[in-house]
């Protein structure tokens, strides 16, 4: 069964209800054997369009990751992209921003760590915080400078996707694609992941204290999550709301969409001029001699 990307797309100017979009889904695939086996399928696939990708030098693609705690975000990065060549790719994840960061404007951290052409930059967290967790936290803003509280203000917010929007298509307008991945995980099943970096050893170190104080904010963030991936999905940089339950279903989704954005650029290994093919026809003849 070949995996659709396009169920999971946000659509532009579409009002988004998280609750009608599943955290589950039938699985894919009917055995961990045939998962393991298509999901080595899209590995191997990606890994040779990413060759291209590098080679070709015409786009920067930046796959950006957002959810709540324990959706997921690491180990998709991690399984997903295992097969990507280090030297063209690099992860880069967003915590509450320090002193310098704080200085500038809200999209300046993200941006100096924008892909470069013919690269992948992979985004755990992003910009993306600063209508999200930002939302839920207004008074985060006073670090920010704003002394004003707007958190009741719906055109601080609305200013803040439009900038956002605006630098999207400015990256876009310059050779950068950006897809935008929402891991959509239920209430029911972050607790059980809770209780398993609780239980087992191996994963005390994941678990955090404030994980269980942000869980007291589930409606808030939820509505901040509908309303940020609805004003900001676009025809250019979609948002996609993958079902996050369960974990090799959210991996094979979420490398498909990667798979189906890459192939989209229709690429072509660069062709050597005459002059450069003379030149190498050349220097083999050197190497035979």
């Amino acid at each position: 069964m070949k995996i659709q990307s396009e169920p999971f797309r946000v659509r532009p100017s579409k009002k988004l209800d998280l609750a009608a979009h599943p955290t589950k889904i039938d699985k894919l695939c009917e055995s961990k054997k045939h998962y393991k086996q298509t999901l080595e399928h899209h590995v191997a696939e990606l890994s040779s369009l990413q060759r291209l990708h590098y080679a070709a030098d015409r786009y920067a693609l930046l796959i950006i990751f957002q959810g709540m705690d324990a959706a997921g975000k690491d180990g998709a990065i991690r399984h997903v992209m295992s097969g990507i060549n280090p030297e063209g790719c690099q992860v880069s994840s967003f915590k509450q921003p320090n002193a310098e960061e704080l200085q500038h404007d809200f999209l300046w951290r993200t941006s100096k760590l924008l892909p470069p052409r013919g690269q992948i930059g992979i985004f755990n967290r992003s910009y993306y915080e600063e209508v999200m967790v930002v939302r839920v936290h207004s008074e985060m803003l006073e670090n920010e400078g704003e002394t004003d509280h707007p958190r009741h203000r719906k055109a601080f917010w609305e200013d803040r996707f439009r900038s956002i929007v605006d630098s999207e298509k400015h990256l876009h307008r310059n050779g950068t694609r950006i897809i935008k991945i929402f891991l959509h995980l239920s209430k029911e099943e972050q607790t059980r992941r809770f209780l398993e970096r609780i239980d087992e050893p191996d994963k005390n170190w994941k678990f955090s204290a404030s994980d269980i104080h942000e869980r007291k904010f589930w409606k808030d963030y939820v509505k901040a999550f509908e309303e940020s991936l609805s004003a900001t999905s676009t025809e250019d940089s979609p948002w996609y709301v993958v079902p996050a339950d369960d974990k090799q279903d959210a991996r094979l989704i979420v490398s498909r969409i990667v798979l189906d954005t890459l192939e989209g650029f229709k690429l072509q290994y660069p062709k050597s001029s005459p002059k450069r093919l003379k030149q190498l026809h050349s220097i083999r003849k050197e190497l035979a001699d």
